[in-house]
């Protein structure tokens, strides 16, 4: 594409249920690894690759989330409140809609992160979106890219880009928590609560979901046994780069 999309949006409204004890008492987005909590490494992600503007929902403990954001300027942050009802990550972004606008957008997951090794991933993402050919691009890690992972894989990589479901296959990639969206693709979707899998599906019947991976660490924290091994990837990838 032209340029990097200026807008994005943050998924942080989950219930963070097995991050239990910790997220009995704060919203998972705020679990600090290596003393920044999860949204922030996002966040400094998207600003680092030029966005300005961040829509973040909210729902579990959400005044905590809206006050840890409250002073972030870079990018501007922009609640998206769902204190109504949790409408997963589909329905997140559909209410979202008419503050994200009419171009491609980020997507970014609250809870994973990465560690670029060259270049930003994010600005390759960009580089990589052809709008006439694509309605989502996902970024996508190697199982050997993964710090914190227990389940499967999740898509196959053609050679022109196009994306079909892994079904757990060995020689799959996981989807790492963040993509470039075309508004087109919520035309029509379901209204209410769903996950963005129905949206991923329908790019995919119409060959229009693409991927690319990341170059670099992948981490994710699903539960507080993930913490510590998160925390030794970050250092890891600091003595590379040190």
């Amino acid at each position: 594409m032209s340029e990097t999309p200026r807008t994005a949006m943050v998924l942080a409204a989950g219930l963070g249920k097995r991050m239990r004890p910790i997220t009995d008492t704060m919203p998972k987005p705020l679990v600090k690894i290596a003393g920044k909590a999860l949204i922030d490494w996002g966040l400094d992600a998207l600003a680092e690759a030029g966005v300005e503007r961040v829509v973040v929902n909210v729902h579990y403990l959400p005044d905590q989330l809206v006050h840890h954001l409250s002073d972030r300027t870079n990018p501007t942050i922009d609640i998206s409140d769902e204190r109504d009802a949790l409408l997963d990550s589909g329905g997140g972004i559909m209410r979202a809609l008419p503050k994200l606008g009419p171009a491609p957008f980020f997507v970014l997951n609250a809870d994973t992160f990465w560690i670029d090794r060259k270049g930003g991933s994010l600005r390759r993402l960009a580089l990589a979106w052809n709008d006439a050919e694509m309605d989502i691009l996902l970024m996508l890690a190697r199982l050997d890219q993964a710090t914190g992972h227990s389940g499967g894989t999740d898509f196959l990589l053609a050679s022109d880009g196009r994306l079909s479901r892994a079904r757990g296959a060995l020689d799959g990639l996981i989807y790492a928590g963040a993509a470039i969206v075309h508004p087109r693709i919520f035309a029509n979707a379901p209204l209410g609560a769903h996950s963005l899998n129905v949206e991923f599906d329908r790019a995919l019947a119409a060959g229009r979901l693409h991927g690319m991976v990341l170059d670099g660490d992948w981490i994710t924290v699903g539960t507080p046994d993930a913490i510590a091994p998160a925390e030794a990837a970050v250092a890891r990838a600091a003595a590379r780069a040190g």
